[in-house]
């Protein structure tokens, strides 16, 4: 039985209760629902449940305090038996001493095997996350860790420790672990690449440092430690706003080469400033991983241009059991002759069943809408895509033929196509109906076609359209 504790009646209830017959426990109080008052006798009731094993405490935001915060965890070392543990104790007030208390109780709660903590928006710096890390080193047979400690002062001093302490918890195979601005720099980056290096169990990675101050140094030996991590089968990496630059792209395509078990990849370099080489190293080492089914890339706002998309895309054409992608290469300048080669090159992932493909302000014209639809008819399991083109300019030529395009399109079941401002009228929409009313196993479309050049009567034509479709379940249209 789940026992759950949301308001103060049922805190009462709780404290009042068999102590010692809790099992799982869930304790989520906010907005004032505590009394400051009333902290001692949770903690003292917490002891007590010496048969606990999953615990699960969200306090937020700091209506008790770092004080009252720390004084909830104390009790927690006489769970021994406790090997799940959630809490969320998000700006609560939390500074240097608190951080690093908090980290001596966890490190007594030895059985533990699963914790999520999560303590972003709190004020402690490098000493905090230094006994942080010291703490949880202690728990020697954690598997699960995710910890959140985004916008806090960590600075290098902090990473630096907290990626040593990391190291140290050897049987650690599934770790989240989310920095996001925590002024992070070159050194703090470099030694918490070399922790997570020697994490040599870890199968499943999820690191987010968007917004640091990471250089090239930094990004250059974090980069290339995600390659040691050899046993990695998920990885989800956010590195936006961090100055990759070409020659650090090029070294973690090499790294993510190495990661030869790896299925499932999220790799997220918003404006990273990577030109067309590092784009072209970046889909070479890709292209090495034989074992990727799934993979989200994110490169929006680059320089990749014409001459890089066709390469990154080539190498994304040697994973042969793709078969998810997520492309984001918005504002990438990548024109018609890009757009092009980014369609040869997609249309050799023959095993590719979902594609969701942003192109929005990348100056693409008909000729290279075109070129695209043909590309991608050639991925002949395709069953569910989302295309955006929006703020390009493909015009009446591209739309139509656009269409005719996806027509052939033989499995395609879900279709979700972004046209906005793309200088369309009348005979645009005219043709990129009559075709679209072609695909024969289309059952869901939702189609955007807002800040174009169509005139009322022809959307309510176009409405009236679809409607008339007997194999569509789901039509939703933007065209306003």
């Amino acid at each position: 039985m789940i026992q759950q504790i949301q308001k103060q009646k049922e805190l009462e209830q709780f404290l009042n209760s068999s102590l010692q017959s809790h099992q799982v426990l869930h304790i989520e109080l906010m907005h004032n629902q505590i009394r400051i008052q009333n902290v001692p006798r949770l903690v003292s009731a917490l002891a007590k449940c010496v048969n606990l094993s999953n615990l699960t405490i969200n306090l937020w935001p700091h209506y008790i305090g770092a004080i009252g915060t720390l004084s909830l965890v104390s009790g927690l070392e006489k769970c021994v038996n406790l090997s799940n543990l959630t809490l969320k104790f998000d700006d609560n007030q939390i500074g240097d001493e608190e951080a690093s208390s908090l980290g001596s109780y966890l490190g007594k709660c030895i059985n533990l095997s699963n914790l999520t903590l999560s303590l972003e928006y709190n004020y402690f710096g490098y000493k905090g996350a230094s006994g942080l890390g010291t703490g949880l080193a202690q728990c020697i047979n954690l598997s699960n860790l995710t910890l959140n400690l985004k916008q806090n002062q960590i600075g290098d001093k902090g990473a630096l420790g907290l990626g040593f302490e990391l190291a140290k918890c050897i049987n650690l195979s599934n770790l989240t672990l989310n920095l996001e601005k925590t002024q992070i720099g070159d050194e703090n980056a470099l030694a918490l690449g070399s922790g997570l290096a020697q994490c040599i169990n870890l199968s499943n990675l999820t690191l987010k440092l968007e917004g640091n101050k990471i250089g090239d140094k930094g990004a250059q030996g974090l980069c290339s430690s995600i390659g040691k991590c050899i046993n990695l089968s998920n990885l989800t990496l956010n590195l936006d706003y961090i100055q990759i630059g070409d020659e650090n792209a090029s070294v973690l395509g090499s790294s993510l080469a190495q990661c030869i078990n790896l299925s499932t990849l999220t790799l997220s370099l918003k404006c990273s400033q990577i030109g067309y080489k590092g784009a072209s190293d970046l889909g070479s080492g890709l292209g090495k991983c034989i074992n990727l089914s799934n993979l989200t890339l994110n490169l929006d706002q680059n320089q990749i241009g014409a001459i890089g998309t066709p390469y990154l895309v080539s190498g994304l054409g040697k994973c042969i059991n793709l078969s998810n992608l997520t492309l984001n290469l918005d504002s990438n300048q990548i024109g018609d002759k890009g757009v092009s080669g980014l369609g040869t090159g997609l249309s050799q992932c023959i095993n590719l069943s979902n594609l969701t493909l942003s192109l929005q302000c990348n100056q693409i014209g008909y000729e290279g809408a075109s070129d695209l639809g043909s590309g991608l008819g050639k991925c002949i399991n395709l069953s569910n895509l989302t295309l955006n083109l929006d703020t390009n300019l493909i015009g009446d030529k591209g739309a139509s033929d656009l269409g005719s395009d996806l027509a052939q399109y033989i499995n395609l079941s879900n279709l979700t196509l972004n046209l906005n401002g793309n200088y369309i009228s009348d005979e645009g929409v005219s043709g990129l109906g009559s075709a679209l009313a072609n695909c024969v196993n289309l059952s869901n479309l939702i189609l955007h076609l807002c800040d174009n050049l169509i005139n009322i009567s022809q959307k309510f034509k176009l409405i009236r359209q679809y409607f008339k479709s007997k194999r569509l379940v789901v039509f939703k249209k933007y065209i306003y």
